[in-house]
């Protein structure tokens, strides 16, 4: 394109008004004056944008079978309800205070069938201290277990004391006629730490009262001189096993659900809270009374999740920065830690300015914990290979357990949160002018999951404000982003790209459009090859040429057999439609040969030789052509020259260009023409005609 960043454009920026729109103008004004700004390779850059999607997109973007965001299997992680409850247990719903009814203790006893073996141990202990704290995990079971070991030792009726109560307060809780009490997950903190002197008044009261206390704390409660037990719970399976038992009674019966696909896919994985197994046992016995169907309970996975991450971003019970961890995961799911980690602090940041304007942002640089970030985000860490500029580096990257838990975290922040938005639109910003390429194809990548939400929103806020950006690199977030946006099912995308490669939509949009097929072209490739050849049409600038050119080269070299059959078939048209369709499809297709990697189109036309299209007399059809063809004789030529040093010691390559040259050669022209190639061509030292070549020769 002929136009440089400060050139002109058609004025189509955002309202003024918007405030969300003000953080981009101000990136903006800082590259105004880039040194240099020009486009990426298009090959680098989509090999860039395939190594850097995480893996639930990447086969929707190729044009494989769409197993990302917004399609995917139906099976894993479920959530306990269709309400969020803070404090959770398996069984029915609790109270927070006051007596526990009986009931609910009979029926938790049904489901505890089986794990008495798992509280024994600590009933000695409880009837000897009268007080007992145990500690775990969050949805462990440990309320569970409370309940189960007081009713062992008799402690009936159980009444439940506040959570909020202070432990220097709960001595006074402790005086009902209730011989059984159950503190359920007790809030700490430095200021109010659960101390050893705490539990000795207690002790003496419940002595009196011939009482016992069961106080249940997570992993990171506050303990000063206090002794907890640890709780050890049992499987999500087991616990499947025993809630089904107990809702269906039927041993037969039982091991029909239990033989389902979705249930041994359940099964099969470890990663499953406690209380997700009693939700899944609850719906495969709804399931065996005929109340719910076989898609809904397929569908209780997904409808879960979501309750899930409402959960994190409903209330205050996760802190701010915890969230925008969650937030930075979301977008860099599957990628190192020490990134998410880095990235999250600046979103937290942003968080910080909107929630006080009038004050710096203040990011702790110690004090958070691995452990318990990816514990609280239900992620796992481990230990891969990943691509870098640099090449592969071993580092250590961070998941979520559940892969859709990613897609709905995005979806919530922005649909249900509001609020968030100018700080989630300018930390994207940040991140789209970012020197790490795997950071701005997250970047695009989240964007293509907003606009899969809220197309006109994320249209508007962000990826129009890139495609219109200054800088090629901005240019390029956008098309990643409509690209990606499209294999994840957004809608209207293709109209999108068809208007803004008319001439009129201005130069950065239209460049944006014509990057942009090139990468959405393998799931459309017809449109995308139609809408490329109008492009050619319509332009005259050599430098857009060359970029349409890049886009239907990319398209031809694509990993799909058929994409790139049906692209040749639209270029041997286009040979016939005028000067400007013949300009573009010999242009591309030399770019192809030249450009592709390990050798595809030579390989592609030995393979078509023996099969059942036309595809190899196509080819040849489009090299004569090229090499008759004076403006791009020369380029043929030398990607002709490549691939013959290429097979210099490799003879798969020299077989594939014996199949190959004969058919080139139309006249006598043609045969001197190869002739003398492969007569002066030197080897990669500089010496004469590599023996590769007189062998080839031969055959000509």
């Amino acid at each position: 394109m002929s136009e440089q960043p400060g050139d002109k454009q058609t004025d189509r920026s955002q309202d003024d008004s918007d405030p969300a729109a003000e953080p981009q103008e101000q990136t903006n004004d800082e590259h105004t004056e880039a040194e240099d700004d020009r486009p990426q390779d298009p090959w680098a850059a989509r090999r860039e944008l395939y190594e850097h999607v995480p893996a639930s997109v990447s086969g929707s973007l190729v044009g494989g079978d769409q197993t990302g965001v917004s399609g995917g299997s139906v099976g894993g992680d479920v959530v306990l309800g269709t309400k969020v409850e803070h404090h959770y247990r398996i069984g029915a719903a609790t109270h927070t205070s006051g007596d526990i009814p009986s009931a609910e203790l009979d029926q938790l006893s049904r489901e505890f069938a089986g794990y008495e073996e798992l509280v024994h141990p600590l009933r000695d202990r409880l009837r000897e201290k009268r007080v007992l704290v145990l500690y775990g995990a969050p949805f462990t079971g440990r309320r569970s277990a409370a309940l189960m070991l007081l009713r062992s030792l008799d402690a009936v009726p159980v009444r439940a004391v506040d959570p909020n109560t202070p432990p220097t307060a709960l001595k006074d809780e402790v005086n009902s006629d209730s011989h059984g009490y159950l503190v359920s997950d007790l809030v700490t903190g430095r200021e109010n730490p659960l101390r050893d002197i705490d539990l000795w008044a207690l002790r003496d009261a419940l002595q009196e009262k011939d009482a016992y206390l069961v106080i249940t704390v997570d992993l990171f409660a506050t303990l000063r001189g206090v002794d907890p037990v640890p709780w050890v719970p049992p499987s999500p399976q087991a616990v499947l096993r025993s809630h089904l038992h107990a809702l269906v009674d039927d041993p037969r019966r039982e091991r029909e659900l239990l033989a389902l696909e979705l249930s041994q896919e359940f099964l099969g994985r470890n990663d499953h809270q406690l209380r997700e197994a009693a939700a899944f046992a609850k719906a495969l016995a709804d399931h065996a009374d005929g109340t719910t169907t076989r898609e809904e309970l397929a569908n209780v996975g997904p409808r879960l999740v979501r309750e899930q991450v409402r959960e994190w971003f409903g209330g205050d019970e996760t802190q701010l920065r915890d969230k925008a961890f969650l937030i930075s995961l979301a977008a860099f799911d599957e990628a190192a830690y020490a990134l998410t980690a880095e990235l999250s602090d600046t979103l937290y940041a942003e968080f910080q300015r909107t929630e006080d304007a009038g004050r710096e942002p203040r990011v702790g640089i110690f004090g958070t914990s691995i452990t318990k970030r990816l514990r609280l985000a239900r992620a796992v860490d481990d230990w891969r290979e990943e691509h870098t500029e640099w090449g592969p580096v071993r580092q250590r990257v961070a998941r979520f357990q559940e892969p859709r838990a990613s897609v709905e975290v995005l979806r919530e922040v922005w649909t249900s949160h509001p609020s968030a938005r100018p700080a989630l639109l300018a930390w994207l910003r940040k991140l789209a002018q970012d020197g790490r390429p795997l950071v701005r194809t997250r970047a695009a990548v989240t964007a293509a999951v907003l606009a899969q939400t809220d197309l006109p929103s994320a249209m508007a806020l962000l990826i129009e404000g890139w495609a219109k950006s200054k800088l090629y690199r901005d240019c390029l977030v956008a098309a990643n982003a409509l690209a990606t946006a499209h294999a994840v099912g957004a809608p209207n995308i293709p109209p999108i790209l068809r208007s803004w490669c008319e001439e009129e939509a201005g130069p950065r949009l239209r460049w944006t459009a014509i990057r942009a097929y090139a990468l959405v072209g393998p799931r459309m490739p017809d449109e995308a090859l139609q809408a490329l050849a109008k492009a050619a049409r319509t332009g005259d600038d050599e430098q857009e040429a060359q970029h349409i050119a890049e886009s239907v080269a990319l398209l031809l070299s694509d990993e799909s057999a058929s994409v790139r059959s049906r692209v040749l078939r639209g270029l041997v048209e286009l040979l016939r439609d005028g000067p400007s369709g013949r300009r573009l499809t010999l242009h591309a297709f030399v770019l192809a040969c030249a450009r592709a990697d390990s050798r595809l189109l030579l390989r592609w036309h030995a393979e078509a030789s023996t099969g059942p299209t036309e595809d190899a007399r196509w080819l040849s059809l489009l090299w004569q052509t090229a090499l008759g063809d004076l403006r791009y004789t020369a380029d043929a030529l030398q990607a002709l020259a490549g691939w013959v040093l290429e097979a210099d010691g490799d003879p798969q390559a020299e077989r594939e260009l014996a199949m190959l040259l004969p058919t080139l050669v139309g006249s006598d022209e043609d045969r001197k023409r190869l002739d003398h190639l492969l007569g002066t061509l030197r080897d990669r030292r500089g010496g004469g005609p590599p023996a590769v070549a007189h062998r080839l020769m031969a055959v000509l």
